[in-house]
């Protein structure tokens, strides 16, 4: 059910982008291929888009046989049917280019601590973390207080976070300015350098310390190559 509003060609590269195209869309389909299932973990992935316009944009998915959804104990999910499986590596290949071509410092003035953390926070690897429960505390001086303190709690394989203290003794305080945490997650500098040159400061367990390079995970597209400053 294409939008009457659309580009009215029979090209398939204008039909396709009537749908992939539209506001939010591309960002609701990297949430699903992250793993996103509920329409609350939808919305941490897209913390600036109103509950009203995704709950719009599912609907529309849904009628576009893009996603489907399904009844659980915890209520409605969603789920991409084959179509929205086949377009993983287009929505891999955006991000890609985006990381090689765009510059660096426009990519920078769009910091979201609340996206950044919920992205590290499923891309974190426990398993070069101690077996016990580990609390990693990050910092950012620079925000307000309401988004100055997160706190990523890893136990039992799995990762919560937390914007509020959980209460748990601090394995690892790592603090910094947010543009040094988001140019070093997403590959555009270098962890190692920043902690040396006093831009990140890590106290702690030393052992988490030293393997916070594995740890961390990093963004799908910080190896990627990069072709702008």
């Amino acid at each position: 059910m294409m939008d009457s509003g659309g580009y009215g060609q029979f090209c398939p590269v204008s039909m396709a982008s009537e749908i992939l195209c539209k506001r939010w869309n591309m960002l609701i389909l990297r949430e699903f291929l992250c793993g996103s299932t509920r329409f609350t973990d939808l919305q941490r992935g897209v913390p600036k888009m109103s509950p009203t316009l995704l709950s719009k944009r599912l609907k529309e998915l849904q009628a576009e046989g893009v996603i489907e959804a399904f009844a659980t104990q915890r209520g409605v999910e969603y789920r991409l049917t084959e179509a929205g499986r086949e377009l993983r590596p287009l929505v891999m290949e955006v991000g890609t280019w985006g990381h090689k071509w765009v510059e660096s410092q426009l990519s920078l003035r769009n910091l979201d601590p609340s996206l950044l953390m919920w992205d590290m926070r499923r891309h974190l690897d426990p398993q070069p973390l101690p077996e016990r429960r580990c609390t990693i505390q990050f910092l950012y001086p620079e925000l307000l207080a309401a988004s100055r303190n997160w706190w990523l709690v890893v136990e039992h394989g799995g990762t919560d976070l937390c914007l509020d203290d959980p209460g748990h003794e601090v394995d690892l305080l790592i603090e910094c300015p947010l543009k040094v945490m988001t140019a070093v997650w997403m590959g555009i500098s270098d962890l190692r350098q920043e902690i040396s040159e006093g831009r990140m400061s890590v106290e702690g367990d030393p052992k988490i310390a030293q393997a916070m390079k594995e740890w961390l995970g990093f963004s799908p597209f910080a190896k990627g190559e990069r072709r702008v400053a």
